[in-house]
């Protein structure tokens, strides 16, 4: 059995900042890094603009290639651990290794909900769409096929990110979304409506309330689709996009407590001595409601990973709690979605403002005092601050009535916090 003093399994975002996070406390002490993907580490939001041809495999690099050389890590890519015996503080590898480590990061993401239970889900031409491999996968298998038309299933943030591929591939699209409008989660009906409107004026047939409930065969392919409501529709491609689950299956068993995620307390360590988890595969405190959630977003992966790694090395870094936040533009229409974005009772308060003909609308959500969500669609200039203000649970009782404006800036926040958030020779707040 080798011993590495740090085994990291994963290799993105939040692997990478437990990397950087423990080189800031201990230079020197072996890392080993263990990832099932083959590939140097890449930026997963970027496989959109690879499928769609914006950017080349080169620009997806996360950090430069002689990155784990120069910061001391030792790779095992292309190795997948199936198992970690956390009573010996030892891993197993696909290829029969047994490493023993002093802490363990568990940093495996989440894996693609592809329902079992429709007919024809495993027919080919039919993808999930969450990692480098499948955008490799999806554009071979258009390429191929000649593909013209493409079916998504799921109006979430990775159907829309798939819809944005495929549209900048030129492929007629169709999406089908269970709920009863795109991004259900995080947009209200004005912000959903708009960005269905301008889906639909680029030619992209949106269909809300309905799904797939059978996949069509074509000599073994996939040849449409029929939807709950009978209709049929035609496609050379489906793209299930309906969601994605923290991967936990490498903990089971292992006395690590698991709920949706991995839990995780507020140094990202799990249940289990010396063994921590961060990013999408973990559930930590949010920082509104002061509940375990999974918030798999990539900003959220860093900050865990930077986190876990100071931990790990024996530092004192401390969660203070994820912001559920989105950021999407389809059809050059920029849209920003953060927090609690819909009045949950009658407790909140809710300002909006509209502007129909040029595609923009605001909307934030106070509880008492404290702005706890926004949307902006269309013009997102301003998110920036309101984000500010909610993560600093700012009491913006003061500047309320401002908060709408066009105008509303830094200039209009209390001068203490002005001072907090600006700083610098020359500045003068």
């Amino acid at each position: 059995m080798s011993k590495a003093p740090y085994v990291i399994v994963g290799n993105s975002v939040a692997a990478i900042a437990c990397i950087e996070s423990i080189r800031e406390h201990d230079t020197d002490t072996p890392i080993t890094l263990i990832a099932r993907e083959p590939y140097h580490t890449y930026s997963r939001p970027l496989i959109t603009y690879l499928l769609g041809g914006l950017v080349d495999e080169e620009q997806m690099i996360y950090r430069p290639l002689n990155y784990y050389e120069k910061t001391g890590v030792t790779t095992m890519l292309g190795v997948e651990v199936t198992r970690v015996d956390a009573e010996g503080s030892f891993v197993e590898t696909s290829d029969g290794q047994q490493i023993a480590y002093s802490k363990l990061l568990i940093a495996v993401g989440g894996r693609p909900i592809v329902p079992t239970d429709i007919d024809g889900a495993d027919l080919d031409g039919v993808f999930s769409f969450t990692t480098l491999d499948d955008a490799h996968a999806i554009k071979s298998y258009i390429d191929e096929h000649n593909i013209t038309d493409a079916l998504v299933v799921g109006g979430g943030l990775i159907g829309l990110k798939s819809v944005e591929a495929l549209m900048a591939l030129g492929l007629n699209i169709t999406v089908v979304e269970l709920a009863d409008r795109m991004l259900s989660a995080t947009f209200d009906q004005t912000a959903s409506g708009l960005l269905q409107s301008k889906l639909r004026d680029a030619g992209v047939d949106v269909l809300c309330n309905n799904t797939v409930s059978r996949v069509k065969s074509n000599d073994g392919r996939a040849g449409g689709a029929i939807l709950r409501d009978g209709r049929e529709i035609s496609c050379g491609m489906v793209v299930f996009a309906i969601g994605v689950l923290p991967d936990t299956t490498l903990v089971e068993g292992t006395g690590v407590e698991v709920d949706r995620g991995i839990l995780v307390d507020h140094q990202m360590l799990t249940s289990v001595e010396n063994v921590f988890a961060a990013g999408d595969v973990a559930q930590a405190e949010e920082l509104l409601c002061g509940e375990q959630r999974c918030i798999a977003i990539f900003p959220n992966a860093y900050r865990q990973g930077q986190v876990a790694g100071a931990n790990m090395a024996g530092g004192a870094a401390k969660w203070d709690g994820g912001l559920v936040m989105n950021s999407v533009s389809i059809c050059d229409m920029p849209t920003i979605s953060v927090g609690t974005t819909n009045a949950l009772d009658d407790s909140y308060e809710v300002h909006t403002a509209l502007d129909e003909e040029n595609c923009h609308y605001k909307k934030i959500v106070l509880l008492g005092n404290y702005i706890v969500g926004a949307i902006f669609v269309g013009h997102i200039d301003r998110s920036g601050i309101i984000t500010g203000l909610i993560r600093g649970r700012v009491d913006v009782s003061t500047f309320k009535d401002e908060l709408m404006a066009d105008d509303f800036g830094l200039i209009s926040l209390p001068t203490e916090y002005r001072k907090h958030v600006v700083s610098g020779a020359g500045i003068e707040v």
